[in-house]
């Protein structure tokens, strides 16, 4: 019966012999060769999915190889006149049987071993594979099978002692698995143990002498918890070790062999590898041009290399056991008839294995159909009178042949490794950073020194020199003094003889304001005495009705007259409008100027219509005893025509109407006659149809003026003001421009029935915003708008008004909210601590504060806060909050 091809491309094994003729029609198979990628997935049985196979393995067929003893003294004297009964055929991988004279059986193995092989080369050829796929992370397993005395401890358990070259294949092993590891980053450990008559024993602790096995019921993996682990350093250590097991394995003298072993002798090696692995580039799903690399994670590798020594099957007529040697070879010929019948019953397919029939196929389930890459070597001897043994063994390696396992890498994320080089790493770091802050504390303490010396010598140097200069300004100031009074004299004179060249912040005298002011009274008088002529003029046409063309010309002509006296008029009014309003701020300034001198100091020029309402706080005082120059300005010129200049077409014009409104707006007396005479619309139309930045920066400033009184913010909100200040505060990038927007919203912030109209209409958002610019007075006032807005909204919610966490919150205040809590800049850290207090005190807002940072600000508001009712309040909120409680305790804070 030809041979059938296995999976993988190598020829597998008969149960049957195939005869002489057909022998040249056979193909050799490789003992190394690997299962292509292309080829199909092996049939699997039912033991091999019982034992847990990966459905990602790696298919791979038990590799047998046939090893031939050269033949010994007694049968070289014995079988003297009788050929072996074995033909070897190395180089095509076969091997004839002699039934007799005249009839052989031809088999096929994975290797052919001739008597002559050396042990490196049954090394190479058997057991190298397997070892590197130890060391690649799959389990192995190397057994030696035959009859007793053909070899199977010299093949596998040979130390070497005398002879290198004669080392077994458990010393070459190690050696190699030795120089395929890291002592730094992998370890090796062994387990000797021997299985005898039914009992598992350890051979390196002779007391363990009943061993249990265990079993994962999950994935079937067996173990030995009970057996001695040994580390392995080197490979003199594991010599040594070979040797004391050697000593503890049982052995008889029989008629076969002089140092029978009556045990399987197990020697197991576990390996752990510890590796990096390198995911391959992902694509991202957003963009598919552009890839990351996602960052390696150290792995650690488990396998095990198992060594089994079997014992030697017998025939008991031909070794002469008898008394307890004779209870020895029935337990050894039990349990190998059990492995036999594991392997037949793998081998086709057997819905059952007899697993548990012996305790060597317990230990040796993952060998055969499990996931561990296996190589048999079966050793025979030439002898004829051994044939029937003979025969038997090359049978037990053609079933062992069929066997597939399905291979398996057992890996695991390596945590302990990770966290060892964490724990390393942070302990340099620690050590490091005690370094440097003792040299850091070393040379604060020397700069203090060096500090401490410079201080006083410029002390020393500064009082005499301030001795000298004392003496100098007393001397000097006297001429000051003087200086001073002749100055304020000729300040005096040139704001008197200066006049306006067509400019916005020109100067008029009083004397061309006369002047003005008659040439308007006699335009005035003409129109009066031409309205007269007109009327004398229209009684005498109804009279002549049917007069020529030429009256109705010089009626045309009057009428023209009037109507550009009348504009002419109009004008002459905005000019003594504009004129009178530049007098009042050039008698505001110079009375400025005035006090200035009278304190000692230079005299500065101050328009008041470039600054925010708070810096009119001179404008609301009366100068000599009279009136404030802006409300004299309104007495005089009335509020309608100012408010008519700010439609005016002249930009010049405009701004300065502007700038006048701007003034009277921060008299808390004119804004309600500002706003009730169309002035708040006026200002928000200005703010929505100009893009100049003075006409915005003014106009924001006199609604931010109005903003502080509650009927006009009503009036403000209606008119869609918060909407027109938040395109400003997104459009603008003026800080002062801006310094007056976020003063308006703050000012609206403050009303708790605008609350939600506020939020709705973008003015949170707006406010945020604004911080972009980083000017101080802007932040200042965004954290003055977020601390009413906080204050109302908790009043809201005490008084059952409002429910839900906080619009601030919603709109991502929070972390700036805790970034500035505790700000160099007094007016902004007073008011974020403010707006903190008052957001925590409500147990909605308390878990995102939590995680947002805010506890910890709140917690040094409540130690550290300069104003002492903002300490407390912020005391009394973290004591009644449950949560905030809870959150302390937990992080041990001192509170």
């Amino acid at each position: 019966m030809a041979m059938a091809s296995s999976r993988n491309g190598a020829v597998r094994g008969s149960m049957r012999p195939i005869s002489g003729a057909n022998s040249s029609n056979l193909r050799s198979s490789s003992f190394k060769s690997r299962i292509p990628s292309s080829a199909p997935a092996p049939r699997r049985n039912s033991t091999s999915a019982a034992l847990g196979a990966a459905d990602n393995g790696v298919p791979g067929r038990v590799r047998v190889a046939v090893r031939l003893r050269p033949r010994n003294a007694d049968e070289s004297v014995a079988d003297a006149d009788f050929a072996d009964c074995v033909e070897l055929q190395p180089e095509l991988k076969r091997l004839k049987l002699r039934k007799n004279n005249w009839d052989t059986e031809t088999y096929e193995f994975d290797e052919v071993l001739t008597e002559a092989a050396s042990q490196k080369r049954v090394y190479q050829v058997v057991a190298k594979p397997v070892v590197e796929s130890v060391l690649e992370g799959y389990n192995g397993t190397v057994m030696a099978y035959g009859q007793t005395g053909t070899g199977k401890t010299f093949t596998l358990g040979r130390l070497g002692d005398e002879d290198t070259a004669a080392r077994g294949i458990m010393v070459r092993s190690m050696e190699d698995i030795i120089g395929g590891t890291s002592l730094d980053t992998d370890s090796i450990s062994v387990s000797y143990l021997q299985l005898y008559m039914e009992t598992i024993q350890d051979l390196l602790d002779p007391t363990n002498d009943n061993i249990a096995i265990v079993e994962d019921p999950r994935t079937g993996d067996v173990s030995l918890p009970g057996a001695t682990h040994v580390e392995i350093r080197n490979q003199q250590n594991f010599l040594e070790l070979l040797q004391l097991g050697e000593t503890h394995r049982v052995a008889a003298n029989t008629k076969l062999n002089t140092e029978s072993s009556r045990s399987h002798a197990i020697l197991m090696v576990h390996v752990k590898r510890s590796v990096v692995e390198n995911e391959d580039p992902v694509s991202n799903e957003m963009e598919n041009s552009s890839h990351f690399v996602r960052p390696s994670k150290p792995l650690v590798r488990r396998s095990k290399l198992v060594l089994v020594d079997l014992a030697g099957s017998e025939r008991v007529h031909k070794s002469g056991s008898e008394g307890h040697m004779l209870e020895e070879a029935k337990s050894i010929n039990l349990s190998l008839s059990a492995l036999g019948k594991c392997i037949n019953a793998i081998a086709e397919n057997s819905p059952h294995v007899p697993l548990r029939d012996s305790k060597l196929t317990r230990l040796l389930r993952d060998s055969f159909g499990g996931t561990a890459r296996t190589s048999l070597i079966v050793t025979i001897g030439p002898s004829p009178r051994h044939r029937g043994e003979t025969t038997s063994t090359i049978l037990f390696g053609q079933r062992a042949m069929k066997v597939e396992n399905m291979l398996k890498i057992k890996e695991e994320f390596d945590y302990k490794s990770l966290s060892k080089k964490l724990e390393v790493q942070l302990d340099k770091v620690i050590a490091e950073n005690e370094r440097q802050l003792k040299a850091f504390d070393d040379d604060v303490e020397r700069i203090n020194r060096q500090a401490q010396n410079r201080i006083s010598e410029v002390e020393k140097n500064f009082a005499e020199a301030l001795e000298k200069e004392k003496l100098k300004c007393q001397m000097e100031y006297m001429e000051s003094v003087k200086k001073l009074e002749e100055k304020l004299i000729s300040n005096q004179r040139n704001h008197e003889n200066d006049k306006r060249n067509g400019e916005v912040n020109g100067v008029v005298t009083a004397s061309e304001f006369t002047r003005l002011k008659e040439s308007l009274e006699n335009e005035m008088k003409l129109r009066k005495a031409a309205e007269e002529e007109v009327s004398k003029v229209k009684s005498q046409s109804t009279l002549k009705t049917r007069s020529g063309e030429g009256e109705d010309a010089g009626i045309s002509r009057l009428q023209k007259l009037l109507e550009d006296e009348a504009l002419q008029k109009k004008k002459l009014e905005e000019e003594v409008t504009i004129l009178r309003s530049q007098l009042v701020q050039l008698t505001f300034e110079a009375d400025q100027m005035r006090r200035c001198l009278d304190r000692g100091a230079p005299g500065n020029s101050y328009s008041g219509t470039d600054s925010l309402p708070s810096r009119h706080s001179h404008a609301r005082e009366s100068v000599n005893g009279q009136k404030a120059p802006f409300a004299t300005l309104c007495e005089q010129v009335g509020l309608q025509k100012i408010l008519q200049l700010l439609e005016s077409d002249d930009a010049n014009i405009r701004i300065h109407a502007v700038k006048v409104v701007a003034n009277l707006a921060a008299e808390e007396a004119n804004q309600e006659k500002i706003v009730e005479a169309g002035g708040l619309t006026s200002l928000l139309m200005l703010l929505r149809s100009y893009e100049d930045e003075t006409v915005r920066r003014v106009a924001a400033g006199a609604i931010a003026n109005l903003a502080m009184n509650e009927v006009s913010q009503q009036l403000i909100v209606d008119q869609g003001g918060i909407s027109l200040l938040s395109l400003t505060a997104a459009d603008a990038e003026d800080p002062q421009t801006l310094r007056m927007v976020a003063g308006a919203i703050a000012n609206l912030c403050g009303n708790d029935k605008l609350q939600a109209r506020l939020w709705s209409d973008g003015g949170i958002k707006a406010l945020l915003g604004m911080v972009r610019c980083g000017h101080p007075d802007v932040l200042a006032q965004v954290a003055r708008g977020i601390a009413n807005f906080a204050k109302c909204e908790s009043r809201a919610t005490t008084q059952g008004v409002k429910s839900g966490r906080s619009l601030l919150i919603e709109d991502g205040a929070l972390p700036w909210i805790v970034q500035h809590a505790n700000d160099e800049a007094a007016p902004i850290r007073r008011h974020i601590e403010l707006a903190l207090c008052h957001l925590a005190q409500h147990e909605v807002n308390a878990k995102e504060m939590i995680s947002g940072g805010a506890l910890w600000e709140l917690v040094r508001i409540s130690k550290e806060c300069s104003r002492e009712d903002i300490r407390s309040l912020a005391h009394r909120t973290l004591s009644s909050s449950p949560v905030f409680r809870s959150e302390i305790r937990r992080l041990g804070i001192q509170f």
